[in-house]
């Protein structure tokens, strides 16, 4: 090859890496610091609190937990075999248990795919049919229009379908359909603003279906709606490089490492999103369970998409738990808690140690003041259902701002008040 025909193929080679989203390797002992958060969650082994996305995290990721992965995939079955299964004999308390939601089953069945296990026998037709009874419920409540909206979003609609199709489980064109319809209509818009989110678990629930060629009647449409995805991701990016923010990067680089985009530097901003990540993980800005298992499959340069085939032999380095450091007396703070939503309204000081959550926040107030407050777990944490006795309507939640207007990105479990902060709690519809 002559000089000019070299200069050309180094050309065209370093254009088709900017095409390719590619995550060049982290240092590992970040990564294991990150890994070692999920490790305390493993200790918590009731139906409420298990987490399916922490076992999928995990093995996707090039850490491993060793024994204590195993025993929490066996303890995961368990729970989710009584709870949706009715299987429970010995448990008197079984039925009154709150059964696992659309989201909390899908993960399930990514979980056992994660292990290399598809869902069969009696038992798996079940839960397959119990994930479909769902979406077709889900369907129902969007309507033929398309004017409803989903009961619970679409973010869990996609995943419902993702967690189907890595178990090549076929679903109806019209399930997927609705799907389709909400990206190419911009229906995927949450809170007045693009959710990059439910757009990323979009388009991985799309991207699964393409390479599975489960739905070839929709095969044109699905492909648009991966690209259309895929840019409205890319337009998202911030000027630091998040895509969103920075909680919601990690299912974006999912996505858009599954992606070819010709002419579009998808490189170019897969690596100025690295950089932005690195420095949030050097600033310890990972501590949501949910986020961390989502972010350690693109440290390891994998997504959800590879459960279609995972590789449950590939070595992975044996977490050790965190040396914990002996507790310091730590300066007091003070939060101003403010809730304008409640008649009359709620304004008061409170003061707790440096460093604590929102949520100490909210059980001193309740200890000091007589505020209340009710929670409900979710994979992402607890989450509020009331404030002084107010509770959620439909289509509504309390909304966590950093006064005046900025909206907190974590939730009162993660987000840490800084002293004389003034933190609001604002009912909203959406």
């Amino acid at each position: 090859m002559g000089h000019l025909g070299a200069l050309l193929f180094l050309l065209g080679s370093l254009g088709a890496l900017a095409d390719i989203c590619e995550i060049p390797e982290v240092d590992s002992k970040l990564v294991e610091r990150l890994g070692q958060r999920l490790l305390p969650w493993m200790d918590w082994l009731s139906l409420e609190y298990l987490n399916p996305s922490i076992y999928v995290g995990l093995r996707l990721s090039s850490l491993q937990a060793g024994a204590r992965e195993a025993f929490y995939l066996h303890i995961l079955k368990l729970n989710y075999q009584q709870s949706i299964l009715g299987l429970a004999v010995n448990d008197d308390n079984s039925n009154n248990q709150a059964k696992p939601s659309m989201g909390q089953l899908a993960l399930y069945l990514l979980a056992l795919r994660a292990n290399c296990e598809f869902v069969g026998g009696h038992k798996g037709d079940r839960l397959v049919s119990q994930l479909k009874r769902f979406l077709e419920d889900e369907k129902r409540a969007i309507g033929s229009s398309h004017k409803g909206h989903p009961r619970t979003s679409y973010y869990q609609y996609g995943l419902g379908i993702l967690a189907l199709c890595v178990h090549q489980k076929r679903l109806h064109d019209s399930v997927v359909g609705k799907l389709l319809y909400a990206v190419e209509h911009d229906q995927h818009l949450h809170r007045g603003r693009l959710s990059v989110d439910t757009v990323a678990m979009a388009g991985l629930a799309f991207t699964c279906l393409e390479h599975s060629n489960l739905n070839p009647n929709q095969g044109r449409r699905i492909t648009l709606a991966i690209r259309t995805a895929q840019e409205k991701i890319l337009k998202a990016q911030t000027p630091e490089g998040h895509f969103g923010n920075v909680y919601s990067t990690p299912l974006a680089l999912q996505l858009l490492m599954s992606s070819f985009m010709p002419g579009k530097k998808l490189g170019t901003a897969c690596l100025k999103a690295r950089a932005a990540l690195l420095a949030s993980m050097q600033d310890g800005a990972f501590k949501n369970v949910l986020i961390i298992s989502q972010l350690l499959p693109v440290l390891n340069g994998k997504s959800y998409v590879d459960l279609i085939s995972p590789d449950c032999e590939a070595p992975r380095v044996l977490l050790q738990p965190a040396v914990e450091t002996p507790s310091q007396t730590r300066e007091l703070i003070s939060v101003m808690l403010k809730v304008p939503s409640v008649l009359p309204p709620y304004r008061h000081p409170i003061s707790v140690p440096a460093g604590s959550s929102l949520e100490d926040v909210l059980k001193k107030a309740q200890e000091l003041t007589g505020f209340t407050y009710g929670t409900q777990n979710s994979l992402s944490g607890p989450y509020l259902t009331s404030v002084m006795g107010k509770e959620v309507g439909e289509r509504e939640f309390w909304q966590l701002l950093q006064a005046p207007d900025t909206p907190l990105l974590e939730g009162i479990a993660d987000y840490i008040p800084k002293d004389g902060e003034t933190i609001e709690l604002r009912l909203v519809r959406w």
